[in-house]
């Protein structure tokens, strides 16, 4: 996650007034992630306690989210913008479609090892804790999807499939990734024969997906 830190030589007492807001909002949501990599949801999670881990106090966290749900959607949004821009980059890379694939699980891969803390508030609050976190994760797997779609369309990837039969596919990449994040997450560290089993499934899953929805256009388009 991205947080505004001083610049390298740059006193704490010179930073902007802007500054030094986004440094104050960045440690609250940190603080509320490391209380969640210490096993609690984020739903348990209460305003003094989350200001307390940011050693701050309680009337400091009201001047940047006005409760904690606001605080779970910037950690929402905040990923999102970040991994999108990843996975754009990397569709749009001059490669074969399997290599792109291959590229795509290795930047995936990597964002969820070194957001460790992110992505478990992201796999517990898709499936339970608010309403409204589940429906902006909801809304950011659209947005992921979406965009994927466009990026097949450009790419020329299914260039006659309608674009609901393209969406639906990049729907199914995108749920794929999602649900191999716990798995991720769970891996012991330094298991490099590990890690690469799962790096190969995964990209095997996907292609399956992919070839599957090669199969499924050809025979669609044939005429009854």
């Amino acid at each position: 996650m991205t947080h505004v830190t001083p610049a390298p030589g740059k006193r704490p007492d010179r930073l902007t007034r802007s500054e030094r807001k986004d440094l104050t909002r960045g440690s609250l949501m940190q603080a509320a992630l490391q209380l969640i990599g210490e096993g609690r949801s984020f739903s348990s999670l209460g305003i003094r306690e989350i200001a307390r881990e940011a050693g701050m106090v309680p009337n400091a966290f009201y001047r940047h989210f006005r409760n904690s749900d606001e605080l779970g959607l910037a950690l929402v949004e905040e990923m999102g913008i970040t991994l999108r821009r990843l996975l754009r980059e990397a569709r749009q890379s001059n490669v074969a479609t399997s290599d792109m694939v291959r590229q795509s699980v290795q930047v995936y891969y990597e964002y969820v090892k070194q957001h460790r803390l992110q992505f478990l508030f992201i796999s517990s609050e898709r499936s339970g804790g608010s309403r409204i976190l589940r429906l902006a994760i909801r809304n950011d797997v659209i947005h992921f999807t979406n965009e994927m779609a466009l990026d097949f369309r450009r790419l020329g990837i299914y260039p006659d499939m309608p674009t609901s039969s393209l969406q639906m596919v990049c729907g199914l990449v995108v749920t794929t990734m999602l649900a191999a994040a716990p798995e991720i997450l769970d891996l012991p560290p330094d298991q490099p024969l590990l890690e690469k089993e799962m790096t190969e499934n995964f990209v095997h899953q996907l292609q399956v997906v992919l070839l599957g929805a090669s199969c499924w256009k050809e025979k669609t388009s044939r005429p009854a």
